[in-house]
């Protein structure tokens, strides 16, 4: 079916500010063609950040409920709708892998302060492989990972607490998380 001639960015812009009005004021349909239009594009940025699309899927449905909730607050002088809509999604993407990360050290802490007495002949073995792995973290990769887990707190508080640039704590976390990875998978090929 033939919609006509192509509309240029612009038209779109102001097509997608129309829409957001219309979702503030209630309109599914308007809801349903903003994610029509936007939602390859915010799948993208979520799966590249998660790195695992079926998160990304999860957190996308997430922000789009965020957009019908908070579409009364969208400022076009601050961001066109699509830029809106995408940094949502980082933002809610940063929050999923973050958490992730603060469960994994979780599982490795609680893991640490659990006794032998009350687990299976290989417990040990997995609780020794996970502090090996965590203690094998350069001194400024466990103490992101700490600050995380202990005290809570996100990337933006770390890199105040540490006085770092945040760019520097978010590399940290990346190569303390990959660090794990790595040394939990090999420490499973070596004691399956």
């Amino acid at each position: 079916m033939h919609r006509g001639p192509p509309q240029s960015p612009a038209s779109d812009a102001s097509s997608d500010d129309a829409l957001l009005f219309a979702v503030a004021s209630g309109d599914r349909e308007a809801l349903a063609a903003l994610y029509d239009r936007h939602a390859p594009t915010v799948l993208a940025v979520g799966a590249r950040i998660l790195r695992n699309r079926r998160d990304a899927e999860d957190v996308m449905h997430d922000v789009f409920l965020e957009v019908w909730r908070r579409a009364g607050t969208y400022d076009p002088s601050k961001a066109s709708v699509r830029t809106w809509i995408v940094l949502i999604m980082r933002c809610r993407a940063l929050d999923r892998r973050k958490s992730a990360a603060v469960a994994m050290t979780s599982a490795l802490v609680d893991d640490r302060r659990t006794t032998e007495s009350h687990e299976g002949p290989d417990a040990g073995l997995d609780r020794a492989r996970a502090w090996r792995a965590l203690d094998a973290l350069t001194e400024v990769q466990r103490e992101v990972m700490m600050l995380a887990y202990f005290e809570g707190l996100s990337c933006s508080e770390i890199a105040a607490r540490l006085d770092v640039p945040l760019g520097t704590v978010k590399s940290r976390t990346a190569g303390a998380l990959k660090a794990l990875r790595e040394a939990l998978a090999e420490g499973a090929e070596e004691h399956p």
